[in-house]
């Protein structure tokens, strides 16, 4: 049996070129080069991680089953040729369907909790500041679970545990928060204390909002460790799909629980509680839990024992502190990029996310309110309800066409990376079996696009698919630029709440802004996963420990998502202050202003966005300088 750790073992069969040798004399000795080869740079063409720019090269050599056309040190270097393997498309749907769940979690959470937290006679200044301990919990509890995540070495894997532990905790604190009443005027009346006193009442309340704080806790932790378990088990050229997916299933989740508020559910599962939170809560638990457990049983991780040993460094809360600030100082320049976009971005989405209900909704009352000035309380509090269920049935839309472009946007833009070439691949390579670009560049197809379809039966029809389906994509729309677009689409949007009058306009222009949400959900995920995945590959591949690990990373980028969160949320409220009417009064335009400056924030995301490296256009410039492609235009936005 080989006891070498998996980045000493390299098989022969693997079609070295260029200086490497297919058989190693000792486990550990170092790699032999060519004389014409530098040592610092050992071709890696095997991988055949080119880009779509780069057209493959025919090897003067016949022998050579390999095209080769990209430059070595732009390549992610996977740690065998296993890991190279385009995984197929139910792979990444069992890969990504925990995050369904854990979007059921979140939609109850944000959608319920607020109606559910009033009824206990919680007042709204306080609800307020709980909504705040989401995001606060976002900024240190993901970083946290990151490190400790990437140190983890587990003989289960380095997410599971976490996965598993986080799930175990949001199912425990949801049922204990719907059955609040229960737990407390049962404990409380064993002391013989009246369930209708004020004691108890104010018992309700502080026990509610301990459930709270623990489920914001439990759900971040299970975010982060599924988060990560995406990167960690899709290879680098499907890291795009793997997001890809992950946006599909978020949209389904959504959708599932915008269409639970239309339903009476205690009326159709009444086994599962008598009051509509206890029955999502029950739902969302069987949901989480499920979708957790199918994904750790199917999907193997890779065994951390193989990995270099942690830091010996304890991690407590000024240790954690210092990492987490020294991890910040380390990150990629691309990364960081992605995350100074992503924190203008969330300016953005925070106001629109958590008010376009309201919105939506004083355009509804507005001509309530301006034929009926004298209404009555009880008449105000009905023609809100009435608002609500319509501002609702707007993020419905909003949540539909969302999914509908997760959906749709992979065939349109052309994938960063693409799948390895095997030895049988080559030769359609060398006959031009490839689809091409007008100017006669291949246009690949994503690792996985194909595979939304049943197998061809032979190599002629799968060209012709993978031809068919090329003519569906965009060549100049790289991920990026989608991305960028997505925000000035975002940006007009909300400028246009100038003109809107009617919920019907709004409720189209909800309907509009899902495309760009479904961007916000694919892209930035994308491409930090993608680069993360090519520095682990090369950390595995030289022994190595990589310092931008998927869980310190991603807790990072959360912390950029997190943070301006609470930003929003002050600005939210100044703008409130001056700009708000009574409840009852005709022509409350506060929240449009709200989200007025969100559009202007997304408009400082889609700056940023322009100073993102385009991965496509370096290689290209890469292969300007080796002669490997015709001159091309230039790569602004």
């Amino acid at each position: 049996m080989d006891s070498r750790l998996p980045h000493q073992r390299i098989s022969k069969e693997l079609p070295f070129q260029n200086g490497w040798e297919a058989e190693r004399t000792h486990p550990d000795a170092p790699p032999r080069y060519s004389k014409s080869e530098s040592r610092g740079k050992p071709s890696l063409d095997f991988l055949n991680e080119a880009s779509p720019l780069l057209s493959p090269q025919r090897r003067d050599d016949d022998e050579s089953p390999i095209a080769s056309g990209t430059p070595a040190d732009e390549l992610d270097i996977l740690d065998g040729e296993e890991q190279a393997k385009s995984k197929s498309h139910w792979y990444l749907f069992v890969l990504t369907l925990s995050i369904g769940g854990l979007q059921i979690a979140w939609a109850t959470e944000i959608s319920n909790g607020s109606p559910y937290l009033l009824s206990l006679g919680l007042s709204k200044s306080i609800l307020a500041i709980v909504w705040i301990i989401g995001p606060l919990s976002g900024v240190i509890v993901q970083p946290y679970i990151g490190i400790r995540s990437d140190n983890c070495r587990n003989r289960f894997g380095k997410r599971k545990p976490f996965m598993v532990g986080g799930a175990a905790a949001t199912l425990i604190s949801f049922l204990a928060l719907a059955w609040t009443r229960e737990i407390v005027h049962g404990l409380l009346g064993l002391f013989g204390a009246d369930p209708e006193s004020q004691f108890v009442k104010v018992a309700s309340i502080c026990f509610a909002i301990g459930w709270v704080c623990l489920l914001d806790v439990s759900i971040n932790t299970v975010q982060a460790g599924i988060r990560a378990f995406i990167v960690d088990n899709a290879p680098t050229h499907q890291q795009e799909d793997a997001n890809a997916w992950a946006g599909v299933i978020l949209g389904i989740g959504s959708i599932s629980g915008y269409l639970s508020g239309y339903v009476n559910l205690p009326k159709i599962l009444p086994f599962f509680g008598n009051t509509q939170f206890k029955v999502l809560s029950v739902i969302t638990c069987i949901a989480l839990g499920g979708t957790v457990l199918i994904s750790c049983t199917f999907v193997t991780e890779r065994d951390p024992r193989h990995d270099a040993p942690p830091s010996a460094e304890e991690i407590g809360v000024i240790a954690f502190f210092k990492q987490t600030y020294k991890s910040a100082r380390r990150l990629s320049p691309q990364i960081r990029k992605v995350c100074e976009v992503q924190f203008f971005n969330w300016i953005g989405w925070f106001p629109f996310l958590f008010y376009i209900t309201t919105y939506i909704g004083q355009l509804h009352v507005n001509p309530i309110f301006r034929a009926n000035p004298d209404m009555s309380p009880a008449e105000i509090d009905e023609a809100w309800e009435s608002a609500t269920r319509v501002g609702s049935f707007a993020l419905l839309v909003f949540a539909v066409t969302s999914f509908l472009s997760n959906m749709l946007l992979p065939f349109l833009v052309v994938p960063t990376y693409h799948a390895p070439s095997s030895r049988t691949d080559a030769p359609a390579h060398r006959s031009g079996n490839h689809p091409t670009t007008p100017s006669g560049t291949p246009l690949p197809m994503s690792a996985s696009m194909t595979s939304f379809f049943p197998p061809p039966p032979d190599e002629a029809s799968h060209s012709r698919l993978a031809r068919l389906l090329s003519l569906l994509q965009i060549p100049w729309l790289t991920l990026r630029r989608a991305w960028f677009l997505s925000h000035l689409l975002f940006a007009l949007c909300m400028g246009l709440t100038f003109f809107i009058a009617t919920p019907l306009a709004a409720t189209i222009l909800a309907g509009v802004v899902g495309l760009s949400w479904a961007l916000s959900l694919w892209a930035p995920f994308a491409l930090i996963s993608a680069e993360i995945s090519k520095r682990d590959a090369q950390a595995r591949k030289t022994g190595g420990v990589n310092d931008d690990q998927a869980g310190v990373v991603l807790g990072l980028h959360n912390v950029a998502i997190s943070a301006p969160q609470i930003l929003a949320t002050l600005v939210s409220s100044a703008i409130f202050r001056v700009a708000q009417k009574g409840r009852g009064e005709p022509g409350d335009d506060s929240v449009g202003w709200v989200m007025r400056f969100g559009g202007l924030a997304a408009l400082v995301a889609a700056y940023m966005t322009t100073r993102l490296r385009e991965e496509r256009a370096d290689r290209e410039a890469k292969g300007k300088e080796n002669g490997v492609i015709e001159r091309r235009g230039s790569d602004s936005v």
